[in-house]
């Protein structure tokens, strides 16, 4: 059967005394619905599954899609939602969210090719409105942990109430207790003792206690700029299926005022999509290490897998990635970078669990003036004060959503995003996290940016990598110093400088801007003894120099906040 309405009516009938008994019949719009057969491309494929006879139902939100969840249960049967005002929240990615819907959906056929019962449910409103629509057919659902903060404070109600029961999520590599029981519950958190207990407790890349290679991290050597050697191998193409087609429609439809194009031709979505994506992971390996750092116009992502989309859906298990790496003949700093990234996933979704999204850490907060991405049906939350250690107070340029800086690193970095919306971390960190820091850019309002335009984005993973590592807006509760840069690394790391309007050494503002940051925060900087060099020769830099910096600040910030590109005649 075909539900073609977007909309349940509901009958209750109320008892009202009145010196006796009458009944009052009231009609409740509810705006969600069962998915059950019908004529369109993926109500075609689903059966009307009978409720009966299921023992217990699981609620499998979006980044729960794979059936290793429910390993050794039994008579069970799954729930999925598409709540269309959660796509609604923040202007995402047309792509993102092409690629959250297509992959819930293929999933969907998955579990019933499994003969497992399903129930497929659409809604205008959050995931709580539907899942209380369903209470009295099916008792209490039951639940993994959501990794989303934001998850579970729309379904903290339910929860509390013991309508929904919650379990352990089973996707993580780490429990909770290895992180606490070495780096603890308060900051300053840091990646390394965590880091060494995992491959301690696991043995993964050990001998005994000692690692392979006799160090625990060869980072030193995935830091090689690429210079044309061992071509990058073509990202993968996937094919287009109907439901792909019908999500993309969709997508167009529904969310029209969402940047970006809705394409899946690079985006895994079917299982045999993402045993493709596999299949490229292990054809790059070799080569990961020595470029990990890289960047280059010719290659968006180099020897870079592209599968944190997946696992954070669990479309594909990072264990699984884990076994994969380990067992692949490839030269051991590849082997260990690509691990330490693994590990480094598990370390940044701790620390944003243990802080309530960094909400208990004491820290200074502001409350952003504007938020470009605080749309109607933003959460509750975006309207709190977040950290700000220095005080960063501009808006982000439109250069961040398109428009031409006139810096080629900038604006190649931020074309990758508009088209794929994925960049690898060098280009996140180092490019558009390190220019957003020297411009000053309000690090919540940058958050939001990388949260709205990223494909693999979600609050744990995108919170500590721009709050605590990209912008230093937690002061040292992650980082002991801001990861910035001047036009030295950039030329150094990519190829952007030769196809520049600016000259890297006489004209780039870029390392102008570098000086002129830590001329305005010095006093936030003193003491740290990371950074001591850059101090002292700040305070050795000619004050003209440190003149014409404050000025190219200037110039670059109030250009691009104008909404216009920079020109090397205007200021030179």
């Amino acid at each position: 059967m075909t539900q073609d309405i977007h909309h349940h009516q509901f009958v209750f009938w109320i008892w009202i005394q009145t010196g006796g008994y009458s009944l009052l019949e009231i009609v409740c719009d509810m705006s969600w619905r069962r998915t059950t057969t019908g004529d369109k491309a993926f109500s075609s494929l689903l059966r009307d599954d009978s409720l009966e006879d299921v023992e217990s139902w699981w609620f499998l939100p979006y980044d729960q899609l794979n059936l290793a969840f429910l390993e050794g249960k039994e008579s069970y049967g799954i729930i999925l939602i598409e709540s269309e005002k959660q796509g609604k929240r923040r202007p995402y990615h047309k792509q993102k969210l092409s690629f959250l819907l297509s992959n819930l959906r293929h999933f969907a056929l998955e579990v019933q090719a499994a003969n497992i019962p399903l129930l497929h449910l659409t809604t205008t409103e959050h995931y709580d409105e539907a899942l209380n629509g369903i209470l009295q057919e099916i008792g209490t659902i039951n639940m993994f942990k959501p990794a989303e903060r934001e998850l579970r404070m729309t379904l903290k109600p339910m929860i509390d109430e013991g309508l929904i029961s919650i379990h352990d999520h089973p996707g993580w590599l780490t429990p909770q207790e290895w992180f606490t029981s070495t780096v603890g519950t308060e900051p300053p958190f840091r990646m390394d003792r965590f880091y060494r207990n995992v491959r301690k407790k696991t043995g993964w890349l050990m001998e005994d206690d000692a690692p392979y290679g006799g160090k625990f991290s060869h980072d030193g050597d995935n830091r090689h700029p690429w210079k044309g050697e061992h071509i990058p191998p073509s990202a993968p193409v996937y094919e287009i299926d109907s439901i792909d087609k019908e999500v993309i429609s969709l997508v167009n439809t529904i969310y029209a005022e969402h940047p970006g194009d809705a394409r899946l031709d690079h985006l895994p979505t079917s299982s045999s999509d993402h045993e493709q994506a596999l299949e490229f992971t292990t054809s790059i390996l070799e080569h990961f290490g020595q470029y990990e750092d890289a960047m280059t116009k010719q290659s968006r992502g180099l020897f870079h897998s592209r599968l944190a989309s997946s696992m954070n859906l669990h479309r594909i298990m990072p264990q699984h990635v884990v076994n994969l790496v380990l067992a692949a003949d490839i030269p051991l700093n590849s082997k260990e970078g690509f691990l330490r990234q693994m590990i480094w996933r598990e370390y940044v979704h701790h620390i944003h669990d243990i802080t309530d999204g960094f909400r208990t850490i004491d820290v200074k907060k502001t409350k952003p003036k504007s938020r470009q991405a605080n749309w109607t049906n933003a959460p509750s939350s975006d309207e709190e004060s977040h950290p700000n250690h220095l005080n960063q107070t501009r808006s982000l340029p439109m250069a961040y959503w398109g428009e031409k800086s006139g810096l080629d690193c900038l604006d190649w970095a931020v074309e990758s995003v508009m088209d794929e919306a994925w960049t690898h971390h060098i280009p996140r960190l180092m490019v558009l996290s390190n220019l957003a820091q020297l411009l000053d850019i309000e690090p919540r309002e940058l958050t939001d940016w990388f949260h709205a335009g990223f494909v693999d984005a979600f609050d744990w993973v995108v919170e500590p990598n721009v709050l605590g590592m990209g912008t230093f807006s937690l002061g040292d509760a992650m980082m002991t110093k801001p990861y910035i840069s001047g036009t030295p690394y950039i030329k150094k790391m990519g190829d952007f400088c030769s196809s520049c309007q600016f000259h890297p050494t006489k004209t780039c503002p870029i390392s102008s801007m570098y000086w002129a940051y830590f001329e305005r925060h010095k006093a936030s900087f003193k003491g740290n003894h990371r950074l001591a060099m850059t101090l002292r020769t700040l305070e050795k830099r000619d004050p003209e120099k440190k003149r014409k910096d404050a000025e190219t600040f200037a110039w670059v910030s109030t250009t691009l906040a104008d909404g216009q590109s920079l020109h090397e005649q205007t200021r030179f």
